[in-house]
């Protein structure tokens, strides 16, 4: 079994948000189970310093009416298992972000990932793969492409959807920069414009998404592409991501101060400890800390936040924040830091330092979305020992129980509804639960540092997909 996945993103050579950690883990977990797998991405800037890169050839592809010269170089995930190959173009990959600058994308955004998807087929022809696994509309040209015989003949697609809210659309005019013929591109049309998921959807002979919840919610509530899916259902499947616990372990965890397990949680408190004093809080061990780490988007349910912000804090919590995004949310929680001295930190930039961080010193990990495909920090969240309180929508639903006080049962506090007061009304569960019964509460957070979210239950359920498309 050979699989080509190809993807934007993937850490810790580019990462903007979870899909990047979805394709370095995913992959891992696959050649784990015997299967002859790689990765193709681009060659973003910066790559040289985190994998020794080895020129293996060179690509010639045909975007925006003329052909593109590219390189192609072979480096390796870290531990050396599964090998990535980086198409290099730098006038389309060299740059200082992924995606775009100012919060918006780069203007020539479709020829660059064409030209990514149109490398992959090459490179997949030449290494004889069974199986193209694409991610999310940058790379949902694939199947449309193989579809239409410029690709492999005998290999079958996969298109995992991550977020159906970004679709790369773009005006129909630009199509001319995919080198297509008409009735090739038409597939890609969509309410006059040029919509490369719709084309994707349509195209792979197999689609996935990141959570069993979200799969049944797409096809009622499509963001626009449901009349496309909904005839799909049969080729749709939800399958929960996992988490890399070879990164996301506070027993193993080098970002931490103190590290720790659910044999022995101890460390946790310094953790918290030292957060408090490095970011200026009040040293309180019992003040309920509330942690977040998030793009700063309406879909992450920051408006719920900012309405019921006063009356979350007059609940007697501490609040930390880290994430970029929305100039409004970043200035909303900038003035909160101002209001709230000693007990509002907002970190409005990334890092990956400071979200393991986060993760070890919350006591409770907020995450309100408006709709979550599958979401991952509420799944490191429970294997730090953070009580997650979430919106039971998508991956959230999947991943989240309410704590049940008769039984004993749960791992977190969830809510329905998508309103202040409902969100509210879950964050008070949980403080409450805090400040009455510590040892209520630390067995609680026990019981979810000790559930399995590993990837390998995860890849074996791919593996089973794939074995299936290949002897279709």
């Amino acid at each position: 079994m050979r699989v080509l996945f190809v993807s934007a993103e993937v850490a810790p050579f580019a990462k903007v948000g979870g899909l990047a950690d979805v394709a370095a883990a995913l992959p891992r977990a696959l050649a784990e189970l015997g299967v002859e797998v790689a990765i193709a991405m681009p060659k973003y800037r910066g790559v040289e310093g985190k994998t020794r890169l080895s020129p293996v050839g060179s690509v010639s592809v045909p975007v925006a009416g003329e052909e593109k010269m590219c390189q192609v170089l072979r480096g390796w995930l870290p531990e050396g298992k599964v090998p990535v190959y980086f198409i290099a173009h730098d006038p389309y990959f060299d740059r200082d972000q992924v995606y775009g600058e100012g919060g918006g994308d780069y203007p020539d955004s479709l020829e660059r990932f064409a030209l990514l998807s149109r490398g992959a087929l090459v490179l997949a022809g030449e290494l004889g793969v069974d199986i193209l696994h694409v991610n999310d509309w940058h790379t949902a040209l694939v199947p449309v492409l193989v579809r239409a015989g410029f690709g492999p003949a005998r290999v079958k697609t996969v298109l995992t959807i991550h977020n159906l809210a970004y679709q790369g659309v773009f005006p129909w005019a630009r199509r001319t920069a995919l080198g297509l013929p008409e009735s090739v591109a038409s597939v890609l049309e969509h309410r006059g414009k040029l919509n490369l998921l719709k084309g994707g959807i349509l195209a792979a002979d197999l689609l996935t998404t990141v959570s069993p919840t979200y799969a049944r919610e797409i096809l009622e509530r499509g963001e626009g592409l449901e009349e496309y899916l909904r005839p799909r259902a049969g080729d749709l499947v939800g399958v929960l991501n996992g988490v890399d616990y070879s990164v996301w372990d506070p027993e193993t965890d080098l970002h931490l101060w103190a590290n720790y397990s659910a044999e022995d949680p101890s460390g946790k408190a310094e953790n918290k400890r030292r957060l408090q004093v490095e970011l200026g809080l009040e040293p309180d061990p019992r003040a309920p800390l509330v942690g977040m780490i998030s793009r700063l988007a309406e879909q992450k349910g920051f408006d719920l936040v900012m309405e019921a912000f006063d009356r979350m804090m007059a609940l007697g919590v501490q609040f930390v924040l880290l994430g970029t995004g929305d100039p409004r949310y970043e200035a909303f929680f900038e003035k909160a830091a101002g209001r709230h001295p000693k007990r509002v930190a907002a970190l409005i930039t990334f890092s990956e330092e400071w979200a393991h961080r986060i993760e070890a010193a919350s006591d409770i990990f907020l995450m309100p979305s408006r709709f979550e495909p599958c979401g991952l920090n509420q799944m490191y969240s429970l294997r730090y020992g953070t009580v997650p309180v979430v919106r039971a929508t998508g991956g959230l639903a999947d991943t989240v129980r309410e704590y049940d006080p008769e039984r004993g049962g749960g791992n977190g506090f969830t809510f329905e509804e998508y309103t202040p007061e409902a969100m509210l009304s879950a964050l008070r569960r949980a403080v409450d639960l805090y400040l009455r019964d510590p040892e209520v509460w630390k067995r609680l957070m026990l019981r979810g540092m000790r559930e399995d979210h590993s990837w390998e239950t995860s890849a074996r359920e791919y593996l089973k997909l794939y074995q299936k498309l290949a002897g279709s």
